[in-house]
């Protein structure tokens, strides 16, 4: 297949952070939304994007662009692909769509007939239709559809690329480990000083930075992508992508990794989760009270995702919380870079420090900051 463009979504506020790592992949850069960017490339070039990715959600191939004023129109342009030359006639096909058409009420309805228009092409060819549904774990085809203008995808991807596969008992409130991937660039730390996250949860930010540490692609948890199941699937590019992937991964660390949370049931499921990705050995974890956290002599980046009172504790309850943490940096932090990923920036004021650096991020449909404070004698607000 020539080069297209090729659609990396990602989450809102995440942009910049996907940008960096498109670029440093060595692809262009065509254009950026506030959901994602766009670059050109075969659809073999998917297959390095999906391994290496950490903050990118998905990957969309176009396939074709055209108009359509309504279903009927959609129907006869998407029956002129060649889908039979992408989708075996024994295999499946999950259609979604983001519909914006006067004519369509429901996008279930462009769903039909998009799905339609596949299986009759590909029946017409071999007398035989593909199944399909709403399984995103074989080949997906994805519709954009805004006015009379539609883009047709692939979704090479599939399932998105958060689901690492290494997060098997998220505890409350996870955050996702794309939104922790763009978070732990957004702090510029560099891999060499020490990484030290209180209030760990599932552990989902020492992990990735454990695998970012590494050089690890964060691909390589999953066995199973959109991509595979198409039809000229290079399986022995893949595996060549996957071995190179590997050698380039580092063995260890030159720097600690610490993880505590007061719950010892979070705690175990960070183990496991990090056990499951492969760095357990790399993080130590501890059950303790935040302000019990071990930080070592020397200099490092402090991070806490601590509660914020959308989904989870008292407003009352958590003032408390933010002023023990400001006391919690001055006291054991000193040398160190702080910071606080909060959805509720008006609990940062009982943390008593003043913000050097906001980066908004958005954790779901919460918008979200990630703070950063200076940690020096002196630094306490009088």
């Amino acid at each position: 297949m020539k080069k297209s463009r090729i659609l990396i979504t990602c989450a809102k506020g995440i942009t910049p952070f996907l940008k960096e790592e498109v670029l440093q992949l060595g692809f262009p850069v065509l254009s950026e939304t506030i959901a994602g960017i766009a670059t050109e490339g075969t659809i073999d070039d998917t297959l390095r994007l999906n391994l290496h990715l950490r903050t990118g959600h998905r990957v969309l191939f176009l396939i074709k662009e055209f108009v359509a004023r309504d279903a009927e129109a959609l129907y006869l342009s998407l029956s002129d692909i060649p889908w039979e030359d992408y989708i075996a006639e024994d295999g499946y096909v999950c259609v979604t769509s983001s519909v914006d058409n006067p004519t369509i009420r429901d996008s279930r309805y462009a769903n039909v007939k998009s799905k339609d228009a596949i299986v009759d092409r590909i029946h017409k060819k071999y007398g035989q239709r593909p199944d399909s549904g709403p399984d995103k774990n074989r080949a997906v085809v994805n519709l954009y559809w805004k006015n009379e203008n539609c883009s047709v995808y692939f979704d090479t991807s599939g399932e998105p690329l958060s689901k690492r596969g290494y997060r098997k008992l998220p505890v409350t409130a996870p955050m996702q480990e794309t939104l922790a991937a763009a978070v732990i660039m957004a702090t510029g730390w560099n891999r060499s000083s020490h990484f030290i996250n209180p209030m760990c949860g599932s552990g989902t930010l020492a992990i990735e930075a454990a695998l970012t540490g590494l050089n690890r692609a964060p691909g390589l948890f999953r066995n199973n992508y959109g991509f595979m199941h198409l039809k000229g699937f290079d399986e022995s590019l893949w595996d060549e992508l996957r071995t190179k992937a590997k050698k380039e991964a580092k063995k260890a660390l030159t720097c600690r990794i610490i993880a505590t949370d007061i719950s010892k049931e979070a705690v175990e499921a960070a183990k496991k989760n990090a056990a499951t990705a492969g760095v357990e050995h790399l993080i130590e974890f501890d059950v303790c009270d935040y302000a019990e956290t071990t930080v070592p002599e020397g200099k490092g980046i402090v991070i806490l995702n601590p509660e914020y009172g959308e989904r989870m504790g008292t407003l009352k309850e958590l003032e408390y919380v933010y002023k023990g943490i400001g006391d919690f940096f001055k006291q054991k932090c000193r040398g160190y870079t702080g910071y606080i990923f909060t959805g509720n920036p008006g609990l940062t004021k009982k943390v008593g420090l003043r913000a050097k650096r906001r980066t908004q991020f958005f954790n779901g449909a919460i918008e979200c900051r990630l703070l950063e404070y200076e940690l020096y004698e002196g630094s306490r607000k009088k």
